[in-house]
């Protein structure tokens, strides 16, 4: 499975952005998708999940009610819609693909990654 993450760019602190994940000729609804994201001289951590059995969403506590993940079915995407960005969410975002039923925040469980795309909120 090739992911493809897009949607980075530079705003301001409240700003938003929303970031996409593609998988061209593989079916999305097969997996739980994660977003992931990695500040400069930190660990990789788990933002947010979707998982395809019953589209069921988890976040982290950092992102909760900010962040919103969802899929496209029309299109074989997910999205993830940032709102109130704040500065300590700069950082590079990836999607990953796990098993359904999956301890979502996990990052061993995840097989598939993306290449990342670069988030930067600042004044």
């Amino acid at each position: 499975v090739q992911l493809q993450a897009s949607g980075g760019g530079s705003v301001q602190p409240g700003g938003f952005l929303r970031l996409s994940c593609a998988a061209p000729g593989f079916s999305l609804d097969r997996y739980a998708i994660g977003w992931f994201r990695q500040a400069p001289g930190k660990e990789r951590e788990a933002v947010a999940c979707i998982d395809a059995s019953d589209d069921k969403t988890f976040y982290a506590d950092t992102v909760k009610g900010r962040f919103t993940i969802s899929r496209d079915n029309t299109d074989n995407s997910l999205h993830l819609h940032m709102n109130s960005l704040k500065p300590e969410d700069t950082a590079v975002y990836y999607c990953a693909t796990a098993p359904l039923g999956a301890t979502w925040f996990l990052r061993d469980v995840y097989d598939y990654w993306g290449q990342g795309t670069l988030v930067t909120v600042s004044s």
